[in-house]
């Protein structure tokens, strides 16, 4: 990814545990930082089929689920998959769709498979979604629901880059490069999120991250503390790390070095803490200082 991404080493890092996982991730950012071009380069190494999908206000939930017709008989009815049947799904601006789009996702994200007109439907192993977002600030974008917030392991923000790497991303692309052949095989990776599965999580640690969850609902500062969920996407995420590091076993410092990304966009503050320039990021940092391993 070097030759195709020039920010932060950490941000790849944080995909590849995100599709260990089993997860999905979220990349936020102002227009031209790159989020489109990393997912694109990336889901061209996994070699894994891979589609993209331009959120717009006009997008309806049936342009991602695909839809039944009438057959020729006009008695039977025959589905016709949308782009969300695919292996690797980049969601562009995703926040450009308003909420009953934006919906159509839910199931799929969690539960790998999506239903039309009642008839249920699996989707590909693996199922990895990369969606992008720009801040809610910009002009022509839509709130994202906690729900839907809720159901990405991590979220990634991207700032500008510093002077060289930006001088390194002109001298890359100033001549569009073409994609790189895939690194990787369907059925490699499945075996390693199957690995992944069988990392050890002692009693301690787990109870560790949940009182780092749990934490957060208590917080003076936020509205809504971290859920259930990402109490258990903590954990699936120290997994990956681990693997990737070589361990068939979690360690607290998987969890605090996965902490922010998994749980600071889970979290709303109130309103005071808001205006007092307080981010959920911050918080999260300062419980882990304060935080001893039970």
């Amino acid at each position: 990814m070097k030759k195709y991404y020039f920010g932060p080493e950490s941000i790849v890092q944080e995909i590849c545990i995100t599709l260990l996982a089993r997860g999905h991730i979220l990349l936020e950012g102002v227009p031209g930082v790159a989020k489109t071009t990393l997912a694109r380069y990336y889901a061209a190494l996994l070699g894994l089929s891979a589609k993209r999908i331009q959120f717009t206000p006009d997008l309806l939930p049936s342009d991602i689920t695909g839809m039944r017709i009438p057959g020729p008989d006009f008695q039977s009815q025959k589905f016709i998959p949308g782009p969300l049947f695919t292996q690797v799904l980049l969601a562009d601006e995703i926040n450009r769709a308003p909420a009953k789009t934006q919906a159509a996702l839910l199931e799929a994200l969690e539960e790998n498979r999506v239903t039309v007109d009642g008839t249920t439907y699996a989707l590909y192993e693996p199922f990895f979604v990369l969606a992008t977002q720009n801040p809610q600030e910009s002009a022509g974008t839509f709130l994202l629901p906690e729900a839907t917030i809720d159901r990405f392991l991590i979220r990634i923000r991207l700032g500008y880059p510093d002077r060289e790497q930006e001088l390194s991303m002109m001298h890359a692309h100033h001549v569009i490069p073409p994609l790189p052949a895939p690194l990787f095989s369907a059925a490699q990776l499945v075996e390693t999120q199957a690995l992944v599965e069988r990392v050890q999580v002692s009693e301690p640690l787990m109870r560790y991250a949940l009182s780092l969850v749990r934490a957060t609902r208590r917080h003076p500062q936020l509205e809504l503390g971290a859920s259930p969920r990402a109490g258990l996407a903590l954990l699936r995420a120290s997994k990956a790390r681990a693997v990737l590091q070589g361990r068939d076993f979690a360690t607290p410092e998987d969890v605090r070095a996965l902490a922010i990304p998994v749980l600071g966009h889970r979290l709303r503050l109130s309103y005071e803490a808001e205006n007092r320039g307080v981010t959920p990021e911050s918080i999260v940092h300062r419980l882990i200082q304060d935080l001893d391993l039970i």
